[in-house]
């Protein structure tokens, strides 16, 4: 069992950035799968970026490739997503998540947290 934590949301000009964390209870969650996921009002939860627990690697939506970097220090138990060139279309509630195997679905959520670019 692993809880999540998300902070780091606010208002922000387009253009500008931000950085997310996830912090997470658990000894072991340096062996947990984490992703980022985001739900704009009106719409259906988005895939944003995972951390693969297995080999590190990163994936990222099409939307922000480029542009936001999905890391975690595992010393803090913490995931962390660093949002740059921010878009009016970022705007959303971003969560984090995890899981302790490579695929299927995410049990472990956290409350999100609001994350509004203006323009």
């Amino acid at each position: 069992q692993v809880q999540l934590v998300e902070s780091g949301g606010g208002l922000v000009q387009a253009g500008g950035s931000l950085r997310l964390s996830c912090a997470a209870s658990g000894r072991t969650f340096s062996t947990y799968d984490v992703g980022w996921f985001r739900q704009a009002p009106g719409k259906e939860r988005e895939f944003v970026a995972r951390l693969s627990k297995s080999n590190g690697i990163t994936y990222y939506a099409d939307s922000v490739k480029g542009r936001f970097t999905i890391s975690r220090d595992n010393a803090k138990n913490t995931v962390y997503l660093q949002m740059n060139s921010l878009k009016p279309d970022d705007t959303a509630v971003y969560y984090c998540a995890a899981r302790n195997s490579d695929a299927g679905s995410y049990p472990f959520w956290g409350q999100g947290t609001q994350v509004t670019v203006s323009s």
